[in-house]
């Protein structure tokens, strides 16, 4: 409060200066009232806040909140970690020749990073999605896509000691598979929490393939869908030499945290995909859009969750069969055996950092609560992608709010109304932490901005007003708000062709470019895949594909369009994205079908 110290400097001198007698101790007290007055006894710069930026870094932020950009284009960047100091430590997506862990620091105090230095580069070939990231009794613990590693620090240096490194854990299947990201989270007696992910969409016999059926009992949870507890303090465990199955039956675990108050793991889990498009008998296209509800869950030591057999329903708020399994997006059938989530986020919202708020300089309304980064996903097409915010779970009176009582925190990172493709957001929020004074730290999934956010209003007054403008966000951005079946359908007025199969079918993985998703789905632009062999082109649609080259996930099978659309599909993407090949006919693909082709 730097005016409100001054106006009680200036005080002390006039009680000096007349010796304390009773008029002008009246004036003072006047004094004292207008100094009061025109701070609002707000929280200032003087409590060791920097400065905001003046359009808070591009953020919408609730009323009293404030934000600055801290560093800029550090690469994509995933969870963050915050030292006593105030030190940033940063996880890169991916491993890079220079480092895939960018250190930052402040000298001047004035809330941006002036010393950036990468380090780490020792896992350059260890896959893509190196995910987590803590610091824990002065050691730097960070993840890659098989192993969970640590660094001791060094006191008073920005760089922790790399020629220590330490393997607490390996994972011991080093298979590429789907959901191998691994998170990271260490509890208050020491124990390290890895997840590692299913290895496919929902179990069924033909992974990502329409109407296959799923697996009972699904075999990959043997050892897979699960999350294992490892001795943070120990080095070269796996899953069979030190290591304890925590949890099972959970899928894709990228935001994960524990609770310092409940003493609790908790997850917010991303859901499976393809309902419409895998079985349109049973969804329609917007219920693919909005299902399955990305899962809120504490996961007590032994659980026992419910994938692949069954999903939630967040309109429904319940559990509810996959229909691998007989379900209809009615029958609840086993479903009813598994723990319910504390709440569900509407579909394909992508969480992917979960972090609790213990510290003090927020209001009240957010202690104990929980701040989830969503980092948005692609699979809501033809209706408008959303996630791209942070929102905020309230704790109140030692309850978690319901499906429908979280709230936006954040937005404003895409920087576009509406994001029709992954490549139309401008940031992806990804990975949140708190500093030591209780400021909230974001990351950014595409360039690596990094945002601090801090409140300098009045703690005692903040309340439901200050809440309004982003409940209005809640209820009008295209990004959150739940979507009109009719009118949000972006391809509504479109004709059945080339480019509206593609949009329904291939847009939400290979983008609407046709540049993809690095390390995840590969790109069509000049692609020999696409401009080659016709034969090839056709069985990728109609058979699929368990895994091109370096890309992690399956291309599923389409066999179940017609000649026509097939043909149409491919020659649209071979006469596209930068590609000038002749057309495929629907008597080739026929052909294909029947086996006659060369014939």
């Amino acid at each position: 409060m730097k005016a409100t110290n001054q106006a009680f400097n200036f005080l002390q001198y006039v009680y000096e200066f007349f010796d304390s007698r009773a008029v002008y101790k009246a004036v003072t007290i006047l004094i004292v009232f207008f100094a009061f007055s025109i701070t609002g006894c707000q929280q200032d710069i003087d409590d060791g806040l920097p400065q905001a930026d003046p359009d808070n870094g591009g953020l919408q932020l609730p009323d009293g909140f404030e934000a600055i950009v801290v560093a800029d284009s550090i690469g994509p960047a995933r969870e963050l970690a915050i030292n006593e100091n105030g030190d940033i430590y940063v996880k890169l997506r991916r491993s890079f020749e220079e480092g895939s862990i960018v250190a930052l620091r402040d000298t001047t105090g004035n809330g941006r990073a002036d010393i950036i230095a990468k380090f780490d580069s020792t896992h350059y070939d260890d896959g893509n999605f190196h995910t987590g990231l803590k610091l824990h009794n002065d050691y730097l613990y960070y993840t890659s896509n098989f192993h969970l590693m640590r660094y001791p620090m060094i006191p008073g240096e920005l760089i922790p000691d790399t020629t220590r490194r330490d393997t607490i854990f390996s994972h011991p299947h080093n298979e590429i598979h789907e959901h191998q990201s691994k998170a990271l989270a260490i509890d208050n007696n020491g124990f390290a929490y890895i997840p590692l992910g299913a290895q496919s969409d929902n179990c069924a016999e033909m992974n990502r393939t329409p109407q296959s059926p799923g697996m009972d009992p699904c075999p990959y949870l043997d050892d897979h869908g699960a999350i294992w507890r490892v001795d943070a303090d120990v080095t070269n465990q796996t899953t069979t030499d030190g290591g304890y199955r925590y949890v099972t039956g959970v899928r894709s675990m990228t935001a994960m945290n524990w609770n310092p108050v409940d003493e609790e793991l908790y997850i917010v889990q991303h859901g499976r995909d393809y309902l419409y498009r895998f079985w349109p008998e049973h969804y329609t296209i917007w219920e693919e859009a909005m299902l399955p509800g990305e899962e809120f869950l504490k996961l007590p030591k032994d659980g026992v969750f419910s994938w692949p057999y069954c999903y939630y329903d967040q309109m429904q708020s319940r559990l509810v069969l996959a229909p691998e399994y007989g379900g209809d997006g009615e029958i609840i059938g086993r479903c009813d055996e598994f723990p319910e989530p504390i709440l569900g986020f509407p579909g394909h919202f992508a969480p992917n950092h979960l972090e609790f708020y213990t510290a003090d300089q927020f209001p009240d309304h957010y202690k104990n609560g929980a701040f989830v980064a969503l980092h948005g996903s692609y699979h809501r097409n033809p209706y408008p992608e959303a996630g791209y915010f942070v929102a905020f779970i309230p704790y109140n009176d030692g309850e978690w709010v319901s499906d429908s009582g979280w709230e936006v925190f954040a937005n404003g990172f895409a920087g576009v109304e509406t994001i029709t493709s992954t490549g139309d957001a401008d940031h992806r929020p990804t990975g949140l932490a708190v500093g030591p004074d209780g400021s909230l730290y974001i990351s950014d999934g595409v360039d690596g901005k990094i945002w601090r956010v801090m409140y300098t209003g009045d703690k005692d007054a903040f309340g439901e007003e200050n809440l309004a403008r982003m409940e209005e966000v809640k209820q009008t951005a295209n990004n959150i708000r739940t979507p009109d079946e009719i009118e949000d359908n972006l391809r509504r007025e479109e004709t059945v062709d080339g480019q509206s199969i593609y949009a329904t079918y291939c847009q939400a993985c290979h983008q609407r470019d046709g540049s993809g998703i690095e390390g995840m789905f590969p790109s069509m632009i000049g692609s020999e895949w696409v401009t080659g062999d016709k034969d090839r082109l056709i069985s990728v649609v109609i058979d699929g594909l368990s895994r091109a080259g370096a890309y992690d996930i399956p291309m599923p099978s389409f066999g179940d369009l017609t000649d026509e659309e097939v043909a149409e599909v491919l020659t649209y993407i071979r006469q596209n994205f930068e590609n000038d090949a002749s057309e495929i006919t629907p008597e080739e693909v026929q052909e294909f079908r029947s086996g006659t082709q060369g014939d």
